[in-house]
């Protein structure tokens, strides 16, 4: 009697966390929902009151969304095959295609626009993520192989940027497998980005005591940081809707001036603040927060989660002081490896890799 009251009683209780796993993945499903067609929604509304082009604003939404859903079957069907077979279409794609960036390009000392750079950091995360999926110690060390090759693309592209970017996604990777609580490693990957926007922000605003701000302009070349300062400008003039979606560069005098000018202020947050206000920048940062909460409830071991918020997180930075979300096929990576990094796989994985590991389902709890 004992020994069946105990095998009904794991079982009522595997039942009912499953249950609670099905529920909390429909909250963060329809966060998603809510939140990327909110940023849809309100590219629309600016757009209409300022006569401007939201579709560029609503492909990326939609890269994001249709990369997620791709993601997240092909995580679930191949957990490990998906994110290998990710990193080395990027990293094929940087190779035949090495300046994915339109147009003329600004020389800066921060590579090539950010494309290159976001593409081989979203490719290290990925690889990453195949290694840790896999339960060989011989393959998984192959698997991180590529990671370390997109760093050394990435320097022999001249994107110092992306080098150090996908060195620093393999060192935050590696040492995913040593973190108990992903939350607190999630909450530190968010601050980052918060850091590295507010010192987007302070320099735009002149906010930078006069030594730094000088060595600041001097690393991200005077005419950047002049277009940094035309995006708080245009801010200020509307703060609640922006100039409209696409319309920065014809209200920018540092853009309208310069021969070389993609017509965008080379940072996605302070794009998003001069031409949709600060109602944009909030969505945006809906966005990213709701990637670390899907990340946060993910089933996926611990280090897989870790490893794509690293990626994910160096892409925002990126992003932050570049114009790498003006690209189609960045989106659609970040998209994929956050996909890949929330799915269920269809078979069962360890919860962690290290040592003193136990399968899911054998008394441990996720490390959430």
């Amino acid at each position: 009697m004992a020994r069946g009251g105990g095998v009904g009683s794991s079982g009522l209780t595997s039942a009912s966390g499953q249950d609670a796993d099905g529920e909390r993945r429909i909250v963060v499903d329809a966060a998603g929902v809510v939140v990327l067609g909110a940023c849809a929604g309100w590219s629309l509304v600016t757009a209409a009151m300022h006569d401007g082009r939201p579709e560029g604003v609503l492909l990326a939404v939609l890269a994001v969304a249709a990369g997620y859903a791709a993601g997240r079957i092909g995580g679930a069907v191949l957990p490990v095959g998906a994110p290998c077979a990710g990193a080395l279409a990027g990293i094929g794609l940087t190779v035949a295609v090495p300046h994915l960036a339109p147009g003329p390009q600004i020389t800066t000392p921060l590579g090539h626009a950010g494309a290159t750079a976001a593409v081989l950091t979203l490719s290290a995360g990925a690889a990453c993520c195949a290694a840790w999926a896999a339960r060989v110690p011989a393959v998984r060390f192959a698997l991180r192989l590529p990671a370390a090759g997109a760093a050394v693309l990435a320097a022999v592209l001249g994107s110092a940027t992306g080098c150090v970017a996908s060195v620093a996604v393999l060192l935050c990777s590696l040492a995913a497998g040593r973190t108990r609580h992903r939350g607190a490693g999630l909450a530190v990957l968010g601050a980052v980005a918060v850091l590295v926007t507010g010192l987007t922000w302070a320099v735009a605003a002149r906010a930078v005591p006069g030594g730094h701000a000088a060595a600041l302009d001097e690393r991200l070349t005077p005419h950047r940081v002049r277009l940094w300062q035309d995006a708080w400008q245009l801010l200020r003039d509307d703060t609640a809707l922006g100039v409209g979606p696409g319309r920065f560069g014809e209200l920018s005098q540092t853009s309208a001036q310069s021969l070389l000018s993609d017509g965008k202020p080379h940072s996605a947050p302070l794009q998003q603040a001069a031409e949709q206000g600060i109602v944009g920048v909030a969505l945006l940062a809906a966005a990213f927060g709701w990637v670390l909460y899907a990340l946060w409830r993910s089933p996926r071991p611990t280090p897989v989660a870790l490893t794509a918020g690293a990626a994910l997180t160096a892409l925002a930075v990126i992003a932050a002081i570049g114009n790498a979300l003006s690209f189609t096929a960045v989106s659609v990576g970040a998209g994929l490896l956050a996909g890949m990094a929330t799915a269920r796989p269809l078979t069962e994985e360890p919860s962690s890799r290290t040592p003193d590991a136990r399968p899911r389902g054998a008394g441990r709890t996720p490390a959430w």
